[in-house]
């Protein structure tokens, strides 16, 4: 919905109420655009963002089990006295 400044003014309790429910108000000067009402979206709980955290994490593909940590992963370039082999 476009309203002018004059009608924005007039109504402004009316279009926040719109803007509430949803719709989206741009407010005209001369018939060009300068505005927009519309509502804040609430933000998220810690819990709400651990709970989208989780839902990626189990869409991960599983790690592979196995093999050398990422610690031990170079020692192969290493003789058993330190030195490079």
């Amino acid at each position: 919905m476009q309203v002018s400044i004059t009608e924005a003014k007039a109504n402004l309790a009316d279009l926040l109420h719109r803007a509430e429910a949803g719709e989206e108000v741009i407010v005209t000067r001369r018939g060009k655009q300068i505005a927009r009402i519309v509502a804040v979206r609430p933000s998220l709980t810690t819990e709400q963002r651990r709970a989208i955290i989780e839902e990626v994490r189990a869409m991960a593909p599983p790690t592979k089990p196995g093999g050398p940590p990422a610690a031990r992963s170079q020692d192969f370039l290493y003789d058993e006295d330190g030195l490079p082999g």
